[in-house]
């Protein structure tokens, strides 16, 4: 199963990243936020399953 982590800016998506397992999207997530908060204005996150459901998100102001 694929997860896709996506990120997003005020407004709206700024990209898209796939994954093969849930772990190692929310470590990716865990470990780029603050990065990419920094660079690209980044705002919150989802990890979403093939099916489309959330199965992490995180957002700062």
């Amino acid at each position: 199963m694929a997860f896709t982590v996506i990120w997003y800016g005020r407004n709206g998506i700024i990209d898209k990243v796939t994954f093969d397992a849930e772990k190692s999207a929310k470590e990716h997530v865990v470990a780029m936020f603050q990065t990419r908060k920094g660079d690209d204005g980044i705002v919150s996150v989802e990890v979403r399953k093939d099916s489309g459901a959330v199965v992490f998100s995180h957002a700062e102001n």
